[in-house]
Formats: C-alpha cells, structure tokens, sequence
C-alpha cells in the first residue's frame, strides 16, 4: 500500500474516476444523494484529477458550502467558495471582508484560473460586476511591471482611498517618503510599495496590527474601485461568467425541490449508485477501539485499502503505537497527514477512509477557510500609546509631576516640536518630542479630578517620595510572600516523555510564540523541586486554555493526579469535553464534578478521586469542598481566575500551598500584571492572537427588533450562530416567543442556571453540535465557551453590565476567521448613566485585537483602583499615576532583590559634537510626517534597553519608513551609547571637545591619571571611539 499524500493518486487513478469523467455532460446537473461530506469531497476531488470540466458545485447552505470546502483540502484541492451577500443590520458597516471575498471570486473566474466554485442557489442568483467593469478597475503591481509612483497615487486618490498615517483597513492609503502603504479592496492583507524615484523596487505585504512586512511579493493585481462602487456595474451573474465546459453538482438532495428549473438534476445520473457508495455512512462505532481493531484487521485480511487522516505526525505516531499493541502493522495502512473530520467506506473500490472521529470519538470543527498563513502578529499593550492622547487628558511629567496635555506645538525657538504641558496657575512646560518619554498619561482610579502641580514647587517630590517609600514596603511584603512558597517543598515532575511529545505535536492548530512560552515556562516551573505558582495572562481567545491542557498532561503522565477548576458549570463541563476528547489517545481517567452530574455519579468520582483511580478531575467550586481526598494531587488549575472572590483564593492556596498552581486570566488587572512583571510573581504573557483571527465589530444601538432580525439572519446566511443574552431569567421565555416569531426558520433554545441540569447540558451540547441556530441565554455563557462556529452575540441591556463583562461576553464570538459582530442594545428613551456610557464607549474604542489591557486601564479609570489594588496602594496611584506607580514598583521589587534595573533614565548621554552638527539626532518630518508616529518612535528609541531592542528598532523604521536619514542613525547611536553605557552601571557620558567624560557612582573614570580622549575626527570615527571606550570598562 502507498504512503502518505501518494495514496491519493493510487485512488484517484481508479478506473471510475475516468469512466464517470467519460459521461460527464456540458452544462448538465448532477447529484452525489446522501453520501457522506468526505466521500462527497472526494468523489469531487477525483473528477478533478481526471481533469473534468469546470465544476459549479451548489450546496443547500454556506454552513454545508464550507464544510465541503474544508474536506476538498484534506484530498489536495482548494476550490473557493463564492458567498452569499446578506443584507447589513441598521448601524452596521458593511461587511468589507464578504464584498472582497465575492470580487476576488468573480476576478479568478474572469481569469479562467478556477477548476471550479462552489457555491449556495441565493449567491448563485446574486448579481456580480461585468468582466469589464473589474478589468477596468484593477492594476498590476510587480517591479517588472507597473504604473509610475505618481501614476499609482493618482489612482489612489480619484478611488478616493483615505490618506492616514498608518494603514489598516481596505480603502486606506499612507505616504511616507520612498515607502507607499494601501489596504486595496480584494486583498487579504495590505501592500507596502518601496520605490526608487518613479519605479517600484520592492512589494511587500505586512500586517495591519504590527505593521511589519510579512512576505515579498513577485507581483499582485489590486481592485481600485470599492465594492459599493462596483455593484452599479452588477449587471451580471456566475453562471453567465463560467467556462464553455461546465457541468452543476448539486451536493445536497433537498436541491432538488428548490422549484429552480435550472437546478434540475440530471435523473440518469447518481454518484452513490455509480460508486457503490452506501447511503448510510458505514462507520465504525465511535470511541470503541477494540471494535475498531477487529473492524481494521477484516478490511487488511480482505486486502482492502486503508488510509488513515492524521492531524500531524505526533498524531501518527501515537496511533502506529496502540496499532502495533494490537499485532496490527502500520505500515499496511496508507497515513495522510491532513485534517478530515469523518471517514467514510467505499466498498466498491474496497478502500476504506478513516479519522480520528471514528477511531477516537473525537468530533472537531475544522478551522475554516484560512488568508495565507502570516505568522500571527505581535499585538503589545500600548497603555500609553499616544495616538490615543487628547487635548485636555490629564498627564505626568516625571519630574514636574501632574498636568493638563494642550497638543503639540512648535517649539518657541522655532528648533523642532514639543508636547505643550500646562500645569497650576497656567504655567506651561514644552517638552521636545525626543523627550516624550518623560511624559505618560495619568490614570489614577479615581473618578475625581487631580489637582495640578506648580511648576518648581515642592507638592510633587514630596507625593513622589511617600509613594515611593509605600511601594518598597509592599515590594518587601510581596517578596516575602513569594520566598515562603520558595522554601516549600514540592513534587517535582519527571522532564518531557515520548508521549508528552506525542500529545504536543497532535495539537490541532500551530502554537502562536506567547503559547510555546508559556508552555516552556510553566513545564519547567513543574519539574522544580518547588511548588510552582504560576499565572497565565491573556486576551480572550488567545489560548491560555491549550497552556492548562499541557500542564494537566504533563502531571497525569508523570503519575499524579491534576484537578481544574472553572467559575461556572457551563466552563467546567466544556472543560471536561474537552480533555476527554484531548486525552482519549492515552489511558487518562478524567471525571467530571459538579451541578450536571447526578448523586450517583458524584459518590463514584469522589471515591475514585480518592483511590487515584480518576487521573484528572473538572469542576467548579466543589472542588474545594473539605469531603474531596486526592490520592496523589500533583497540579491544581484555575481558570478565569479573575471570577473568583478573594475567600475562594485563600481557601485554595491554604489548602493546596504544596501543590502546584496554575491560573489562567482573561482581564489583564493592572495590578496583577504589572506585579508579575516586576517579579513579585511568576506570570506568562500570551498577547499574540491566533493566526487569521479578525477583530469584532461591535455595534451600540437602541433595542430594535428590526436589528435583531437582520443581525440574526445574516449570521444564520452564512451558517454561523448566534448568542442571545438576556439576563433576566423572569421574562427569558416571553423573549424566546418573540424570537420565533420574528425568525420562524431559527432553531431556538434556551439556557440559564435555574433549568434541570439534563435540559442545561442537552441545550449547551445542542448548540455545541450546531444542532440549535440561537441560544437565548442569561450570563451563564461569559466565562470560556469555544465554539468557532458562533459568530455574532447580541446583548440586551448591555449599560446594565460591568466593562470587563462586556468584554468576556463579546470574546464568546470571534473565534475563528470569520468575521464576527458584537450588537450591544441599549433601551429607548432612557437615560443612562455616565459610567454607563462610558463603558459602553470604550467597548467601541477597544474591538481590536489584543484589546484586553486598555479594556483593564479604562475600567480602572471607570471603576476606581480600590477593589483591584487595596485602598492604602490606591491612595498611591492617585498621587502619582498609575504608570509612574507600576514604574516605580517595579524598581522597588528590583532593589529588594539586589537586582540592577535596566531603566532608560540611568545614564544620560550628552555628546557635543552632535548638538552642533548639520546633522542632529533626530526623526525629521521629512522621515515620519505623521506626528504620532514620530512621537512614538522617539518614545520607542528612549525606552530600547537593550541592543537586540535597538537593532529591532532599526529594522521597524526601514520597513515602514524607508532607508533611515542621517539624523535618525545618529539617534540609533545615541540609543547604542546609552545602552551600553547603562549596561556597565554609567550615570552620565558625556563628551566636551575630544575628552569623555564617564560617570559613575559619583566618580568619573579616569585612564592613566587623565579622562579618556576620542579619537578620528569625523562623527562615526568618534561615535566609534565612544562605543569603544565603553565596551573596555569592567
């Protein structure tokens, strides 16, 4: 038997596939009746190899068209899907994404680059744009071949694309010297153009979030026009655009009945008649691996062909080895290491096709159809990011202490710009861009507003000096704390085995860098002699749950037992599906324990529990229960940490001080991050979103059922689902009976935590399995669901919920690379109040990725730091800001740790020659002309505390900016002399004619009795002689 990917030309070179391609007729409609989706797709992929004619493949629904999609890939062909346009909810925008996915469709199909399409009867009936209308309308872009810069700028302009200083949506355009940056309307993801006078040199795409390039293009063709545009010049439709050679499938039988002459199948043609493919799947039962094995070895004795679809190769190697535990031998069974999620039987050419749903009983979604794979983009918090400063925002000048932002402004000696400051009594302070760093905007948890300080007063230092004193003292708590837990003896875990390698590889998606270092991070806490108390911290969505997943594997392979535990029934029983699913390669018991599971099923997990029969455990805050003896408890994770009380915590870390801990959060609290980062604890940082993921749109309107009906009928078009939330369970059935009545066709199912927890568990595993459309629900579906498939949440009364909860509740959708919306309802005509609105805004200013950090800054802002952060640390950031408090605690934490902080401020550097030059350090407009950006690149260049920091920021500005100045290499110096004079403890370097001056504690170094002198007498010959200086010190 053939291996891998050449078993699919061993099928495929079947005698059928060519007898069948042999009848295939011109413009005739076939059906393949009710065979499974797999076998469908490979049926389909079959005639493709045998070169068929064009195939328009039409589906009942885009819900079936994807599916299919999705198992055309596992057989080697990618056929796009051509979708349908729904209309746009009352306030919403419409769906760029959708409109570009039908214009890149319809230009591949004017091309003739297309084997085939598939497709939905109502997108087939939809209007397209003329072939001549998209020529005229596109350009081709290569180094070899396209329009002069200001040709392209000139089209730019007339398409009306939208100059900005950085680009991130379609229609958006930048110019920045050399560098030309566009987002065209067909394109996955925006284009940066370097030129060299009129000629294009360099074609890149880069990632909207980042900003960085991502790969070099050899060429690429770009829609100018938008699709609103376009659509006047519908006047078309697909099947008028196809090739001369084309034939319909219709995949679905209900087709049939459609009343559509046009989709009249064929009635002398059936693919399930011709194939011998049965119309009921013959699969093997689900989760039963002796049957399987017994089912394997009479197809291998029968000399039947077989091919088993594996993720990935960890996925392979595991199942060689239960094979081999069976006499079975795996090199008699074709492995194809692609994803299929159901196998199928073909009796006729004896082959049978299996994955791990029938092996395992593992039924996944597979991820939907992917842009080209990017690497995902780094999205950092940016809390002071200065884009989002405005005049009137309170700050903090590190030195002068608390002001009012007025803007930026030139600075009065007409020498550059400055950020102007206005401080008590209308004294104003500008302060040049290449110092901004000094200045950060002033959060302070408090509701009222600040007092200003008095340029040259004294109010400032002594409010700096308290706190400062106050946050050493509870550094050295924290520190104390923490060395307790030290001295602890543990478990410690054996490293990494096979199978521990095995499970990681049979991950089903790839790793973003945050997860893989987490992961390390947390197995390496786990195998120390001491207890571990680590914190994961991430957006929603972003994977901390796969870190728990490893940690729990990792403890139960290693022969203890792991329990985890979630804020809610819901989250714990998904959970426990979860790992059930995960672990069903492996002899792994996890149990369950909580409201679903009955009194029966309770006593016997609480005795295996005991036993250390259970490996592993899910449940919510039962598990903290005195009557639960663990036999060998090893691992303890919590996840949403953050829903916990402040008794939960200390009961479980009173209980389980010898146990490692592991926390999961999904609000970023300020407090709990900053500490982590400062050292006082061991915490991991995931902020780099999935590959693909998009951000939320998240809509505010008034409660209108008109809303709500094309919200829910657009989702339900494309064949997502939708969450409902409405918390009151009072009136929860009386909107149910709205609900049908406005969408019949829905299927609608309720879900709160009062029902019965048979009608709670049949109702969350219904819409789990996509059996249910909408679920109408109280706030019971906040914490953890992961279902890729829901994609829109409409919330009513959202001013009745806090800032964070808004934020869970629209981290339910969005989930995979589909376009998800968020519709927050507000009532008519009520008034509401001001914490209200501006929750409600900031959930609007914050739908990007990795969101989560400002989320946690604006509702501290909202909120008040007294619940996150205790009122005698509260009292502090109000004085002083809460960046400046995280600042300063972290320096505290470092000193009580005798540790050397590597701040931007520890050596000053004051080089002459360049303060006099033609040449100054700096980044001139002529470089960066947006003021923001240039702002926050010199705030980058000052905070760089390393080399390889320097060396990325060089990179960033060529990429986005073009080929550096003069000026903005001598400020890349400068960074490189502080850096390297702060790595060697200097406080000041300084250069006065050809001596230098280098400080430190107090004392300037002095060379044979005399301070050191430059040499060369050109600016890099001396730049170099300072750099070299330096390097000698000890």
């Amino acid at each position: 038997m053939t291996q891998r990917t050449d078993a699919l030309t061993h099928w495929f070179a079947s005698d059928f596939f060519g007898r069948w391609r042999a009848q295939l007729r011109k413009g005739r409609s076939y059906t393949l009746g009710s065979i499974p989706t797999a076998a469908q797709a490979f049926v389909l992929a079959g005639l493709f190899h045998a070169s068929s004619p064009f195939l328009l493949i039409v589906t009942a629904s885009a819900k079936r068209a994807t599916a299919l999609a999705g198992a055309m890939e596992a057989w080697g062909w990618r056929i796009p899907i051509f979708p349908e346009s729904s209309p746009v909810p009352q306030g919403a925008l419409p769906d760029l994404d959708l409109a570009a996915s039908r214009l890149q469709v319809a230009t591949s199909l004017f091309r003739k680059e297309l084997p085939g399409l598939i497709s939905t009867p109502a997108a087939l009936r939809q209007a397209i744009p003329r072939p001549e209308a998209l020529q005229k309308s596109t350009i081709q872009l290569s180094p070899a071949e396209s329009p002069d810069r200001e040709v392209l700028l000139k089209e730019l302009a007339d398409a009306e694309f939208e100059q900005c200083p950085r680009v991130s949506v379609r229609g958006q355009m930048s110019v920045r010297g050399s560098i030309v940056d566009l987002f065209p309307w067909t394109a996955a993801f925006p284009l940066r153009t370097e030129w060299e006078g009129n000629a294009l040199a360099s074609l890149r795409e880069f990632d909207p979030a980042s900003q960085r390039s991502l790969r070099i293009l050899p060429s690429t063709m770009i829609s100018l026009l938008p699709p609103a545009e376009l659509a006047e010049e519908q006047t078309t439709t697909v099947e008028n655009c196809l090739p001369d050679d084309w034939c319909r499938f219709l995949i679905d039988e209900d087709l049939c009945e459609d009343g559509a002459d046009s989709l009249e199948p064929d009635p002398d043609f059936h693919a399930h008649e011709f194939l011998g493919l049965p119309r009921e799947d013959r699969l093997i039962r689900e989760g039963r691996w002796k049957l399987f094995a017994a089912e394997l070895r009479r197809w291998m004795s029968e000399e039947w062909d077989v091919g088993i679809f594996v993720n990935n190769e960890g996925e392979e190697r595991r199942l060689e080895e239960l094979l081999a535990a069976e006499k079975i031998d795996p090199a008699g069974i074709a492995w194809i290491p692609r994803a299929l999620t159901r196998g199928f039987s073909w009796p006729a050419g004896r082959t049978a096709i299996l994955s791990d749903a029938e092996i395992f009983g593992r039924y996944q979604t597979l991820p939907g159809r992917v842009k080209p794979a990017s690497g995902a983009a780094e999205v950092r918090p940016v809390e002071s990011a200065f884009a989002e400063w405005r005049p009137g925002d309170f700050v903090v000048h590190l030195q002068h202490g608390i002001g009012r932002y007025r803007g930026v402004e030139p600075l009065p000696d007409g020498e550059g710009e400055a950020l102007l400051l206005e401080f008590a009594e209308g004294a104003k302070l500008y302060v040049p861009i290449d110092q901004s760093y000094l200045v950060s905007r002033y959060l302070g948890g408090t509701r009222r507003a600040p007092k200003l300080d008095a340029l040259g007063g004294t109010r400032w230092q002594k409010a700096r000096a308290v706190a400062q004193g106050a946050i050493r003292d509870y550094a050295a708590k924290l520190l104390r704390i923490q060395a307790e837990r030290q001295v602890l003896s543990g478990n410690a875990c054996p490293p990494d085995s096979d199978w521990q390698r095995e499970f990681e590889q049979s991950f089903f998606y790839r790793e973003t860098p945050d997860q893989l270092r987490a992961i390390a991070q947390t197995k390496t806490d786990m195998e120390a002699a001491r207890p571990m108390d680590r914190l994961i911290c991430g957006d929603v969505g972003f994977g901390k749950t796969e870190v728990a997943i490893r940690a729990i594997f990792k403890a139960a392979v290693g022969g203890k037992q792991a329990a985890l535990l979630a804020p809610t029934t819901v989250l714990a029983y998904q959970h426990y599906q979860t790992l059930r699913q995960r672990f069903a390669d492996y002899p792994i018991q996890v149990a369950f324990l909580g409201r679903l599971a009955s009194a029966a099923e309770e006593r016997r997990v609480l005795a295996a529990i005991a036993s250390g029969e259970c490996d592993v455990v899910v449940g919510t805050h039962r598990l903290l229960s005195p009557d639960i003896t663990f036999a060998r408890l090893g691992l303890v994770a919590i996840d949403e940490e953050q829903r916990f009380g402040v008794h939960q915590k200390e009961r479980w870390r009173e209980r389980f001080r010898f146990v490692d801990m592991l926390a999961l959060s999904a609000t970023p609290i300020p407090r709990t991050l900053y500490l982590s980062l400062a050292g006082a604890r061991d915490l991991s940082l995931i902020e780099t979103p999935p590959a693909n993921r998009l951000p939320i749109e998240t809509l505010v309107c008034p409660y209108d059922e008109r809303t709500i009906r094309a919200a829910i009928e657009k989702e339900l078009s494309r064949g997502g689902q939708v969450y409902f939330l409405h918390n009151r369970i009072a009136s929860i059935e009386r909107v149910c009976r709205r609900l049908r009545e406005l969408i019949p066709a829905a299927r609608i199912e309720i879900g709160h935590g009062q029902m019965e927890k048979e009608q709670l568990e049949g109702a969350m595993q219904r819409f789990v399995a996509g059996e249910t459309d909408v679920l109408l629900a109280t706030s019971i579906i906040e914490n953890g669901l992961d279902i890729p498939n829901a994609n829109t949440i409409i919330v009513d009364r959202a001013d009745r919920f806090g800032l964070a909860d808004l934020y869970q509740l629209r981290g339910r959708v969005g989930r995979s690379n589909q376009k998800a919306f968020a519709y927050l309802l507000l009532p008519r005509d009520r008034f509401l109040a001001a914490d209200a609105k501006r929750r409600i805004r900031a959930m609007q200013e914050y739908s990007q990725l990795g969101a989560g950090f400002r989320i946690a800054l604006r509702d501290l802002e909202i909120r008040g730091a007294g619940n996150l952060l205790g009122t005698a640390q509260s009292g502090h950031i109000a004085a002083i800001g809460f960046e400046l408090y995280c600042r300063l605690l972290r320096e505290a934490v470092a000193a009580v740790q005798g540790k050397k902080t590597r701040s931007p401020l520890a050596c000053k550097v004051s080089i002459d020659f360049l303060a006099v030059g033609s040449e100054r350090p700096g980044l001139p407009a002529s470089y960066i002309a947006s003021t923001e950006e240039r702002i926050a690149a010199h705030r980058q260049a000052a905070e760089a505390v390393s080399l390889a920091e320097r060396q990325e920021l060089e990179k960033s500005w060529r990429d986005r900016f073009g080929p550096l100045p003069e000026s903005a290499q001598l400020l890349l110096e400068e960074v490189e002399i502080r850096i390297l004079g702060s790595d060697r403890a200097l406080e000041r370097i300084e250069t006065q004619g050809d001596r230098l001056l280098l400080q430190r504690n107090g004392r300037y170094l002095m060379v044979g009795g005399r301070l050191p002198r430059l040499t060369g007498q050109d600016v890099g010959s001396k730049l170099a002689s300072i750099k070299k200086w330096i390097v000698t010190l000890a």
